[in-house]
């Protein structure tokens, strides 16, 4: 079961190794993790996409959390109106006579070229995971060198 949880956090030493720490003594399965500043000064969000076994465990996962030492607030938001984005860089196989028709693949994905050099070009796509896994698939026969993923961020909408 796919949870997606948002915390705010006193931005100091230690406290992501106590937040992970809490998922690791459960066992659960971390599949995202994302951290970064908040319009509020010394205060961070994490994002974090887990699995877990069923609501109970995932509530006992809140619980634990809201209890740690320089957490402020944990919400699950996985039920609740949210956006969700991660971000894609991508470096594929481009000699100069594919470059317009990859640059016609990556526009419905509304990707841009940020880099280019004689052998390959590097592209930048944001959207949802499934977004991103997409464009993954359909740039695949080109050839995929190295790719770098962010880890999904979100907020709640409104």
């Amino acid at each position: 079961m796919r949870r997606m949880i948002t915390a705010t956090v006193n931005d100091t030493s230690g406290v992501m190794n106590r937040f992970t720490g809490v998922l690791s003594r459960r066992q659960v399965n971390i599949e995202s993790i994302s951290v970064g500043r908040t319009e509020q000064c010394n205060i961070s969000r994490i994002t974090i996409v887990i699995n877990v076994a069923d609501e109970k465990e995932s509530e006992q996962v809140l619980k634990q959390l809201n209890k740690q030492i320089d957490i402020l607030k944990v919400s699950d938001i996985t039920e609740e109106p949210h956006l969700e984005r991660e971000l894609l860089l991508a470096k594929i196989n481009a000699p100069i006579a594919q470059r317009a028709e990859i640059q016609t693949v990556i526009d419905p994905f509304r990707g841009s070229i940020i880099d280019v050099n004689s052998r390959n070009i590097t592209i930048q796509v944001t959207g949802t995971s499934e977004k991103i896994d997409a464009f993954l698939e359909v740039m695949s026969p080109y050839g995929i060198k190295k790719i770098s993923r962010t880890g999904i961020i979100g907020l709640l909408r409104g």
